[in-house]
């Protein structure tokens, strides 16, 4: 069901900080690339590697897109308020209309917010000006919505920073998130994009809730954590993709109940990227690095392929044990 491939889980943080990108959405977005790689036989490894961090670099873009939206459905409504007050037969209401929803201190502090809006110019995030159909559908679901009716039913009072921004949490989770037309049309967009934003909308819900009514500004999140995630990037890529041939040896006499020309590609990208990181980054622990790519295999591959994978793993992480092929440094890495 459509509604079930929009859904995300909004994940628990420890720090106050976090990255855009997580180690298991590199490793992804490496896996994706050397496929598509393979899919169209292509050999300039520089200019692969650039459309890599290309496609890393459209998920901060992702991230500004998601932002701009609560903006624009702001101005909006804005805008309409202001033509319905100058009607010539205007009603009473829309002379004096509710305003509650346009005046929001955290909807408000994101359109003045210099750094949100100078990075949106600088990335000339212009996506709602060209279609403000879907700003105008977002609009009408959020007025449609129980959460915007029992909010603006309190016109009487204003409303403190932490009830302003309870409603703009629920409003991005429950409308705006998961809306089937804004989601078909980031797929229509940029396909890559439907990788992204399950990590994206978490990360902006965790912003969210972390705004203080002391805060003058935005704080844009950061793509990579540290500069050692971006050269995990290139690492893992580079190194997978010039090891491949030997990469494979590594596994192809470890499958014997498995025909070696039908196991799925994707399941052999998975392979050798882990292989490569067992034997070639010796700061990753071994557990984290089967856990993870099994992870990847449930999510990407076929039903059986993180049963395949595991197997493999298990058996090679035993042999480069026993051949002391496993270069870890620091403890509990093994």
């Amino acid at each position: 069901m459509q509604s079930e491939r929009i859904s995300f889980a909004f994940l628990i943080f420890k720090s106050s900080y976090i990255s855009m990108l997580s180690r298991r959405h590199i490793r992804v977005k490496v896996m994706q690339s050397i496929y598509a790689m393979h899919q169209h036989q292509a050999e300039n490894l520089d200019k692969e590697e650039k459309f890599l961090f290309q496609s890393i670099e459209n998920m901060h873009d992702l991230y500004l897109l998601m932002l701009s939206a609560l903006i624009e459905v702001r101005e909006k409504e804005e805008e309409y308020l202001e033509l319905a007050s100058k009607k010539y037969l205007a009603t009473k209401e829309e002379r004096n209309p509710n305003k509650k929803f346009v005046n929001n201190k955290v909807l408000k502090l994101l359109e003045t917010s210099h750094s949100l809006n100078s990075t949106i110019d600088d990335r000339s995030i212009t996506n709602w000006k060209r279609n403000d159909d879907i700003i105008l559908f977002l609009l009408d679901a959020i007025k449609e919505s129980a959460s915007y009716k029992a909010y603006m039913s309190t016109q009487d009072r204003e409303a403190t920073f932490d009830e302003d921004k309870e409603f703009i949490t629920t409003l991005f989770t429950d409308i705006i998130a998961p809306n089937e037309r804004l989601y078909d049309y980031l797929e229509e967009h940029k396909l890559t994009w439907l990788d992204d934003l399950p990590a994206v909308n978490t990360l902006i819900l965790k912003q969210l809730k972390q705004l203080r009514v002391t805060d003058e500004d935005f704080t844009i999140s950061k793509l990579y954590k540290d500069l050692d995630d971006k050269e995990y990037v290139k690492s893992l890529f580079r190194k997978t993709v010039l090891n491949e041939v030997e990469l494979s040896k590594e596994y192809i006499d470890k499958t014997p109940n498995w025909d070696t020309e039908r196991i799925a590609e994707l399941d052999t990208i998975i392979l050798k990227m882990a292989i490569c990181e067992l034997l070639k980054f010796p700061s990753i622990p071994v557990k984290v690095t089967i856990n993870e790519y099994l992870e990847i295999a449930k999510e990407y591959s076929t039903p059986k392929s993180s049963i395949f994978i595991n197997g493999i793993l298990d058996n090679l992480v035993k042999d480069f044990q026993k051949e002391n092929r496993l270069s870890k440094a620091g403890r509990g890495l093994l």
